[in-house]
């Protein structure tokens, strides 16, 4: 079993920059990608950004240009910088992975944290 452990996210004014964090740990062999999600009250869960464990990156096009994903590999952690926040970006932003445990691959969830953009 993998547990992924969200940090970083609460409340910033519009143009003001947040940093999450997520530490996986559990029956971890290798984790393939890591990335975040976010969902927003009444709409569907959407893709922020996405490493995968040779670097590869993939962003939702609404935060291309603002925010960078990055992964310590040697930590089992990702993080997300999400700088020039619009209150648009306020969600429960969740953590997402692909853990191998030698024989299987588990997509893995994080219970979650809230950012909320306001003046």
């Amino acid at each position: 079993q993998v547990q992924l452990e969200e940090s970083g996210g609460g409340l910033v004014q519009p143009g003001g920059s947040l940093r999450l964090s997520c530490a996986a740990s559990g029956s971890i062999f290798s984790i393939k990608a890591m990335g975040w999600y976010r969902q927003a009250p009444g709409k569907q869960r959407e893709l922020v950004a996405v490493v995968t464990n040779s670097g590869r990156t993939n962003y939702g096009d609404s935060v291309k240009g603002r925010f960078t994903i990055s992964r310590d590999n040697a930590k089992d952690t990702v993080y997300l910088q999400m700088n020039s926040l619009k209150p648009e970006d306020t969600a429960v932003y969740y953590c997402n992975a692909d853990v191998s445990n030698g024989i299987l691959v588990y997509e893995s969830w994080g219970q979650g944290t809230q950012v909320t953009v306001s003046s």
